[in-house]
């Protein structure tokens, strides 16, 4: 039994997971944070940490195991009080167990339990997806520093030119009887204008409107109508394949089924938030037994038959 695995499931759901006789796996919410020197941004993430004083049995632990594994609780019970028995042996003996995803535990000089926590996991799901990442300083101000410095050593000057009286004289007036002539113009133009283009808009209307009938009138070629046969799974007795904590792997296993001819289906969520995977559906107990028979000796021996009403 890998007891690890069962532990680092329910840390992504209880803040306190109690191992009985041994001790407390326990996580503290951390806000995210901003390293000052190395400018690394941090996500907010649990930070696992144990205790050697809460040993009594709450229950979350064996039941978890019971309904993973299919087991009475107490055999469960029995299950963890043998892997603690183990565990507390080979710490006398000096070893270091190791447990993935978790963290290290060894017995120190005085014989009390020291817990390195791992790192490689955020048991934090409001955190799912995020990881560190640096950042680079803002420049602004310096490029800001360095223009002003250019603008500093290259200043613009304007000199005026010197140009003849008499010159002026005559391109004052030219530009007056230019300017009265084209006036005139251009209010010729521009009455030509609004009324070409209030009679363009009016054309182009009128082409629109023909067009919009014309498509939803007259259609020349209309496509052929569809026809789908869904083929709906009945029944409250369902042949399950796995339970998945990751709803992504739990599509992966639907197709793999799906590619080997069984008619794979999600049946929902269990209450340990796990996504369960079935490979078909029954109305007839017997059937699904014969069924799940089929599936342990050809395929998974492990498969195993739940009852389970998904219409409420």
């Amino acid at each position: 039994m890998q007891l690890e695995t069962y532990i680092s499931d329910l840390l992504y759901r209880y803040d306190c997971v109690t191992v009985p006789n041994f001790g407390a796996f326990l996580t503290n919410r951390v806000s995210a944070k901003i390293h000052e020197s190395t400018h690394t941004f941090y996500p907010p993430k649990k930070v696992l940490s144990f205790n050697e004083q809460l040993q009594n049995n709450d229950g979350l632990l064996a039941n978890y195991i019971a309904e993973i594994e299919k087991i009475p609780y107490q055999v469960a019970v029995e299950k963890v009080a043998k892997q603690v028995k183990s565990i507390k042996s080979f710490l006398v003996e000096g070893e270091t167990i190791s447990f993935q995803n978790i963290g290290d535990l060894l017995l120190n000089t005085e014989g009390s339990i020291v817990f390195n926590p791992s790192y490689h996991i955020n048991y934090l799901t409001d955190a799912f997806g995020l990881s560190h990442f640096n950042a680079q300083d803002v420049t602004r101000e310096v490029y800001k520093q360095k223009v002003e410095a250019i603008e500093e050593k290259a200043p613009i000057v304007f000199t005026p030119e010197k140009r003849s009286n008499n010159w002026l004289k005559y391109a004052a007036a030219a530009v007056i009887v230019l300017g009265l002539s084209g006036f005139g113009v251009y209010n010729h133009l521009n009455n030509n204008v609004e009324t070409h283009n209030q009679i363009a808009q009016e054309e182009a209307n009128n082409a629109i409107d023909n067009k919009i009938q014309e498509a939803t009138f007259f259609i020349s070629n209309p496509l052929p109508a569809a026809t789908f046969s869904v083929e709906k799974q009945m029944g409250n007795y369902h042949i399950v394949a796995g339970a998945f904590r990751v709803e992504a792997n739990s599509d992966k296993k639907v197709k793999q089924l799906r590619d080997l001819g069984y008619k794979a289906r999600k049946i929902g969520v269990n209450r340990y938030g796990l996504h369960e995977v079935v490979y078909s559906s029954y109305d007839n107990r017997v059937e699904a037994q014969r069924a799940m028979y089929t599936i342990r000796k050809t395929h998974n021996k492990d498969a195993w038959l739940l009852v389970k009403d998904l219409s409420k």
